[in-house]
């Protein structure tokens, strides 16, 4: 195994161990106008299960015109990848403008299809920052869909919230 593919390993590991945005919301009465969404998504070839919640509310910089999720929050079990990767896109999305979110999702979805090749821009793949460490997991058909579940989520709660009302959303796994 490559230096490289130790350090993704111990990636995937640190966040599996210690996941960042896991446990439940504690929105007790959002802010006016914020917008709020939940999906569960269920992997039914492994069983894999992530709840995922959303908490989208109005920029708070003035120069800034989308809208950001200011909270992104899971509960889920299964596998060390399934789980991984559901906190790696909390650390990458949380505080993100939602058009940002959106744009990391379609770069971890095309980055589980390189069949481990990676992506072709290293601005795209720094802009996926640990989340590059999946690169080896879609090799492998049967994990690409444990990678994907968060990411599944995330696109779905956003949906559910109404932050994207002229969105297509991919259906679940």
């Amino acid at each position: 195994m490559s230096a490289l593919e130790q350090m993704y390993q111990q990636v995937i590991l640190d966040h599996a161990k210690r996941p960042v945005g896991r446990g439940p919301a504690i929105i007790a009465e959002p802010p006016a106008g914020a917008l709020v969404g939940e999906s569960h998504q269920v992997n039914p070839t492994c069983g894999d299960e992530v709840t995922l919640r959303i908490l989208v509310t109005e920029p708070v910089e003035a120069t800034t015109v989308a809208e950001v999720l200011s909270s992104v929050t899971w509960e889920g079990q299964g596998c060390s990848i399934s789980q991984a990767s559901t906190s790696v896109m909390t650390q990458l999305v949380s505080g993100e403008p939602v058009t940002e979110a959106l744009h990391l999702a379609d770069l971890f979805s095309e980055l589980m299809a390189s069949r481990g090749k990676g992506l072709a821009s290293e601005d795209d793949e720094d802009a996926l920052g640990d989340a590059t460490a999946f690169t080896g997991t879609s090799k492998y058909p049967a994990r690409i869909k444990c990678a994907l579940l968060g990411w599944v989520a995330l696109r779905d709660a956003l949906a559910r919230s109404g932050a994207l009302p002229h969105r297509v959303v991919e259906q679940g796994t």
